[in-house]
């Protein structure tokens, strides 16, 4: 299920999904968005609805400091890893924990946080994520000249029309822009 996309643009990130909720054949409709923010961080999730209410409800996220990728990989994956397993999602299989996939921005940086909890930063300043990925990340390569939210539309309706998992309406957060000195 899902399509989440993100592009940084201007010292700010913009996230966008879609709604759909997918379990086998069946689909429905959430109301409870994917992307969201929580502090200063904007997040979109796929993989779970309960990782991803866990994220948005019980994860309180610390406070960045120092250098940011070592902040992301280190004090920031600590803090998602304790609240997912306090929230009894997070799984562990041959002692490696697992969570999930989501899209994560802060102080205009876009990072993707991946299952086994690696962080990535895509040179890019666009990514996706979910079922839908390749092809909103095909839409995103060929539209750099549109306005970030028709950029984001066009890839989530794009993931839309070509993967089964993805469905409108589409939601989207932003984050605030940094101060001049970040």
């Amino acid at each position: 299920m899902t399509a989440v996309v993100g592009i940084v643009r201007n010292g700010r990130v913009h996230l966008g999904a879609d709604s759909a909720g997918v379990s086998g054949w069946s689909l429905t409709l959430r109301a409870d968005e994917k992307v969201f923010r929580n502090g200063p961080y904007a997040m979109g999730f796929t993989t779970s609805y309960r990782m991803g209410q866990l994220l948005r409800y019980a994860f309180t996220p610390p406070e960045p400091t120092g250098d940011l990728p070592r902040f992301m990989v280190t004090t920031f994956v600590d803090s998602v890893r304790a609240c997912l397993k306090d929230g009894g999602w997070a799984t562990k299989n041959a002692e490696q924990e697992s969570g999930g996939q989501f899209l994560v921005g802060i102080a205009g940086r876009l990072f993707i946080v991946d299952s086994d909890y690696q962080v990535g930063e895509p040179h890019a300043r666009y990514a996706a994520v979910g079922c839908g990925a390749d092809i909103a990340l095909g839409a995103l390569y060929a539209t750099t000249e549109l306005p970030v939210r028709k950029r984001m539309q066009v890839a989530l309706e794009a993931a839309e029309r070509h993967s089964s998992g993805v469905h409108g309406p589409f939601a989207y957060t932003t984050t605030r822009k940094p101060p001049a000195s970040a």
